[in-house]
């Protein structure tokens, strides 16, 4: 850590003390985000022992080429990518791989400065000024690589912890994103266990997570972030480091992992730590655990709070129950923005997404709802034989004004997925009055279904609160 005067220490802490003890006898790195890891080396080189995982391993996870070839080696996919040190290479590597690009300076915290580029446009915006947000300076007059990946689109994310020393490997937690990949893995809300995903495909990314510990090197925890399209399991990034989702994935198991992950880098195999708790493998619960994000939108008035790979979110709170749709509900609770059982839901949706809502609007209709819609959404909900009535974006005699209906109380969910983006966007602004007015709002499909799914738990009423003990008494898979 660096000095009052902000140099780095040169030397071992913690020489001697009141109590004689000594040199440090050890430093743990893993649970602090990503800045420890970034004080790895120089801790090390510093003469620090560092625990658990080695500054050598964290390496190879952390820079770009060695992870791939490590990918490689092991016959693991990732989204085409590349890295630039300029404008010119950039553009090349987009041209290679094909728009849409998400594009991230290295070495930064919470996807700070990461976006997805559609145009040649958009990519030439963010080069003047990406480099500006990286962590670390730079050193020998070289840039910081930005780092550019082909991004895929209607993936499903899945976030992975796992625990490992060096002669075993454990998944602690499989967690699938209800959000589509792209958007920051702090933001989405997650489900454990997975409630989509197929048992073949969660195998299959147990499996590569086991073989990414092991080869690494990792002893304690480690996160890996995978995407899946078309039964296809691509790697996006793997942090030798505990995760913000381990507390998570603790209560929603019964299990410590952060104590486990301790003891094995004090020296324990993960055998002996296991079984002194009375197990050989992680929980696999019956239950369901949903994660959810909170976000600080409604104390800043007329920010738009579309989500995306810059992590916005505050805080975070979770939902139990013995079906995904009660669990997502009860996320919602918690997070300030219950879903409504009845009422008036307004739909507008971008081109994209039209046919796609019919389902959810048709589900809606089915549980008695009146839906009110812009233009073109309601042309395909009629199209569709779903009725719904017109409601303008702008102050219109063709139909009531959104924002007016917002303002009155008449509207109990938003269901907006964006074409435009900024605070100047006539969409912004009724995504805006609708935080400011605690409305419940999606903005992404798998949102909507999620939504639509608990609606439904919830109006058959079967629902109750227990204690989390009481959930961890019951048998596990």
């Amino acid at each position: 850590m660096p000095s009052e005067q902000g140099r780095p220490l040169t030397s071992p802490p913690c020489q001697g003390g009141a109590r004689g003890g000594g040199l440090v006898k050890g430093v743990i790195v893993q649970f602090g985000g990503q800045t420890p890891l970034n004080l790895a080396q120089g801790l090390k080189d510093a003469g620090v022992p560092i625990l658990g995982t080695s500054p050598e391993s964290i390496h190879l996870a952390e820079d770009r080429e060695a992870f791939a070839k490590i990918l490689n080696e092991l016959g693991l996919r990732q989204p085409e990518n590349g890295i630039a040190y300029d404008l010119k290479g950039a553009k090349e590597i987009a041209q290679r791989i094909g728009y849409p690009v998400l594009v991230r300076p290295s070495y930064v915290l919470g996807g700070r400065a990461m976006e997805k580029c559609h145009l040649e446009e958009d990519l030439v915006r963010y080069m003047a000024k990406a480099l500006q947000a990286t962590d670390r300076v730079a050193s020998g007059g070289k840039a910081h690589p930005i780092l550019i990946d082909r991004f895929l689109d209607e993936a499903t994310e899945v976030d992975v912890d796992c625990i490992c020393d060096g002669k075993r490997a454990i998944v602690c937690g499989v967690m699938e994103h209800i959000e589509e990949a792209g958007i920051h893995s702090g933001d989405s809300a997650c489900a454990l266990p997975p409630y989509a995903l197929s048992p073949a495909i969660i195998d299959e990314i147990k499996r590569q997570t086991e073989q990414l510990a092991m080869r690494i090197g990792v002893r304690g925890l480690m996160n890996v972030q995978y995407a899946v399209k078309n039964d296809v399991v691509y790697v996006l990034e793997v942090n030798p480091r505990a995760s913000r989702t381990v507390p998570f994935v603790s209560k929603a198991t019964g299990v410590p992992w952060a104590k486990l992950a301790t003891e094995v880098m004090l020296g324990k195999s993960l055998d002996q730590a296991m079984g002194e708790r009375g197990l050989t493998d992680a929980p696999w619960p019956r239950h369901i655990s949903v994660k959810e994000s909170v976000f600080p939108f409604s104390k800043f008035p007329g920010v738009d709070c579309v989500l995306g790979p810059e992590m916005r979110s505050t805080g975070e709170v979770m939902g139990i129950d013995y079906s995904f749709g009660l669990a997502f509900a009860k996320s919602q609770m918690a997070a300030g923005t219950a879903l409504p059982t009845s009422g008036t839901v307004l739909i507008s949706v971008n081109d994209h997404d039209k046919l796609l809502i019919v389902p959810v609007a048709r589900e809606f209709k089915e549980m008695g709802f009146l839906i009110v819609s812009t233009r073109k959404t309601r042309d395909t909900l009629l199209a569709a034989g779903i009725e719904a009535e017109l409601v303008s974006k702008i102050q219109d005699p063709a139909g009531p004004y959104l924002i007016d209906m917002i303002n009155d109380g008449q509207i109990g969910l938003l269901i907006n997925t964006p074409v435009f983006f900024g605070s100047a966007a006539t969409e912004s602004r009724i995504r805006s009055a609708a935080v400011m007015h605690n409305i419940p709002l999606v903005t992404t499909m798998t949102g909507a279904r999620a939504a639509v799914r608990a609606i439904r738990a919830l109006r058959e009423g079967d629902w109750a609160v227990r204690a989390l003990q009481d959930y961890h008494r019951q048998p596990v898979g």
